[in-house]
């Protein structure tokens, strides 16, 4: 398991900074003005740092951005990045110089001199960076773990580690959901993946795991539809943060595929292996869950995931089979390929019928169409009620996590209509992403507040971002954290 980096608060002491080993950051604002810690490292190196505050180089710097000194003399640090930023900084800001400061760290000891600059932005930034997967990578016996301790010295360290609490808190559940989109099929089996939710109960949270004869009697058969070619079993798991009292809870839905080849209707084999990627949906409920755990959330929240695998065995379900959803609506399997939905319409209404939400959001990696409008920078949100839309594109937002808002509609729904059933599972190849939001849509009630969030495109990238490396993101995590704080804790 990934944990964030370790991380000390040590009070302001200009004095002891000619003597921090490994590597140092430092502040300058755009005016290249200095702070008490700043001034110090400037007069130990003999006034590099008001060298490059007016140089073309920084001027040329945005704000989050820095410049790295490598080997200054004066101090024993090996290196020390100037990083550009306002004494009052915008949270982007803030968490883009933090993600800075994490990709200068290297295999050894960073210390942060932030003295009085506000900190929980700055820190998620480092944290969010600070991330790598090499469970399976092959490590030399003779070569010694990394050294990847952070120290930040502050003004007031007892107020700092107070509210770094739950910086770390999101951190822990975004890891949590990296590393379960990293796994590969062959270890995140559902069991598997059951069990590591299981786990979570030492954090506080209640957890049920719903084997497949409780399925069955439950007449969730779209989703044991989705399974029936797999060796590893279905499972649904429910967890409970109960730290809200008496109010009705949010739902949080998550999309489980451990594996998926389009089952029958089977995907060509070039990048394939990525498949791994999608259970993205219901590893972002669970790092959520994690996360709102860890730092004892004032809110009720459950979290319901739904883990199948979509395999091509004689016993895996065939286009053109119908098959009966919890609900008791009837589905033309047009595509064994569009299985996410399947699995999504019973859990949805398992949610509503046994908890009867304040709202419901479900997260899936549900189309490639999604990818086709909105590419890999936003989310595709579609939603029945434009409040909780809002609430959560403006947490998303202050999260810098990209979405962006997508049409519903009855002339989209007349896509879904089947020759045999009450509905078929696909609507064709134009607007993919709408009837597939159209189809979840059938199974959420009039009175229940939803949105549903097509992660494809946001949940796994070929190449870095300003927070993650390549790989899977953990987008979702901090946004459904805050929304949770902005909109339903006591």
């Amino acid at each position: 398991m990934t944990t964030p980096l370790q991380t000390t608060f040590v009070p302001a002491d200009a004095d002891s900074i000619a003597e921090i080993e490994g590597r140092v950051a430092v502040f300058l604002d755009p005016e290249g003005a200095m702070d008490p810690l700043a001034r110090r490292v400037n007069r130990l190196t003999r006034g590099a740092l008001a060298r490059l505050a007016e140089s073309d180089a920084f001027r040329r710097m945005k704000p989050g951005e820095g410049h790295a000194l490598s080997m200054p003399q004066g101090v024993r640090a090996e290196a020390v990045l100037v990083v550009k930023l306002p004494k009052k900084p915008s949270e982007e800001e803030a968490r883009k110089a933090g993600a800075a400061i994490a990709r200068f760290n290297a295999s050894v000891p960073l210390t942060v001199l932030l003295g009085a600059r506000p900190l929980p932005a700055l820190l998620s930034g480092i944290l969010m960076r600070a991330y790598a997967f090499d469970a399976y990578r092959k490590r030399e016996e003779d070569k010694p773990e990394p050294n990847r301790a952070l120290s930040v010295m502050v003004n007031d360290a007892e107020a700092a580690e107070a509210a770094a609490g739950a910086v770390v808190a999101v951190a822990e559940g975004v890891f949590f959901t990296r590393d379960l989109v990293s796994e590969p099929a062959n270890v995140l089996t559902t069991t598997e993946f059951a069990d590591r939710l299981e786990a979570l109960r030492d954090l506080g949270l209640e957890v049920e795991v719903l084997d497949e004869d409780a399925l069955e009697e439950l007449g969730m058969r779209t989703l044991l539809a989705v399974s029936r070619g797999s060796e590893t079993p279905a499972r649904v798991v429910v967890m409970q943060w109960k730290g809200g009292g008496d109010e009705k809870p949010l739902a949080l839905v998550g999309k489980g595929v451990v594996f998926d080849t389009g089952g029958i209707s089977i995907k060509p084999s070039g990048g394939m292996e990525e498949m791994t990627m999608d259970m993205g949906g219901a590893g972002v409920v669970a790092g959520a869950m994690k996360a709102l755990a860890m730092r004892k959330a004032k809110a009720n929240v459950v979290g319901l995931v739904g883990l199948v695998e979509n395999m091509p065995d004689g016993r895996a379900q065939r286009p053109g089979d119908v098959v009966k959803s919890m609900k008791g609506d009837t589905v033309e399997v047009i595509n064994t390929d569009a299985e996410g939905r399947l699995v999504l319409a019973d859990v949805l209404w398992y949610a509503q019928d046994r908890f009867e939400p304040a709202a419901m959001i479900d997260l899936a990696t549900l189309t490639g169409a999604v990818i086709i409008a909105l590419g890999h920078e936003n989310a595709g949100i579609f939603a029945n009620d434009d409040a909780i839309a809002d609430a959560l594109l403006a947490a998303a937002k202050a999260e810098g996590e990209g979405a962006w808002r997508l049409p519903l509609g009855p002339a989209y729904d007349k896509k879904l209509k089947s020759r045999v059933a009450d509905m078929a599972n696909v609507g064709g190849r134009d607007a993919g992403s709408i009837t597939a939001a159209q189809f979840l849509q059938r199974f959420v009630k009039k009175e229940t507040p939803w949105v549903h969030i097509d992660i494809a495109g946001v949940a796994y990238r070929k190449d870095d971002t300003d927070f993650a490396p390549k790989g899977a993101t953990g987008w979702g995590v901090r946004t459904l954290d805050r929304l949770v704080r902005d909109r339903y804790e006591r």
